[in-house]
């Protein structure tokens, strides 16, 4: 809860793997904490995890640039709607660092952001169709 009102992207999984408690448990204690306390905590936007992908997979700040953008113009078209925010910052990544050449793998943004591979591609094809991108694979 408090990292979420700081506005730090910080996963559960992060949670339970820093606090040596099960992904589950801490989901659970967080949603009784919320309905406890009737406090409203707001959703972590996908641009929030940009920054920390970028630093992580050590990505020039052109590349963190562009990927803000990206996310910036699929909000605008409500691409993001109904979709897990590190799934769509994890493609956002992926199509940024394709665009300025500095090339990272699916795998690896997948493995930094914890999700899937096959996430990374859904969003991937989502955006690129949708934005109307011409990227070389």
């Amino acid at each position: 809860m408090a990292c979420r009102q700081c506005r730090l992207a910080r996963t559960l999984e992060e949670i339970a793997q820093a606090s040596n408690v099960n992904k589950k448990e801490v989901g659970r204690s967080y949603r009784f904490l919320v309905r406890e306390l009737d406090y409203f905590v707001p959703p972590v936007k996908p641009s929030q995890y940009i920054t920390k992908f970028s630093n992580q997979l050590t990505m020039q700040g052109k590349v963190e640039e562009i990927a803000h953008k990206i996310l910036a113009t699929a909000k605008e078209l409500k691409l993001t709607s109904g979709r897990g925010p590190t799934g769509i910052a994890a493609a956002a990544s992926y199509i940024a660092s394709v665009l300025t050449g500095e090339r990272k793998t699916q795998r690896e943004i997948a493995e930094i952001a914890q999700v899937t591979e096959v996430t990374i591609r859904n969003r991937y094809k989502e955006l690129v169709e949708r934005l109307m991108f011409q990227t070389s694979l």
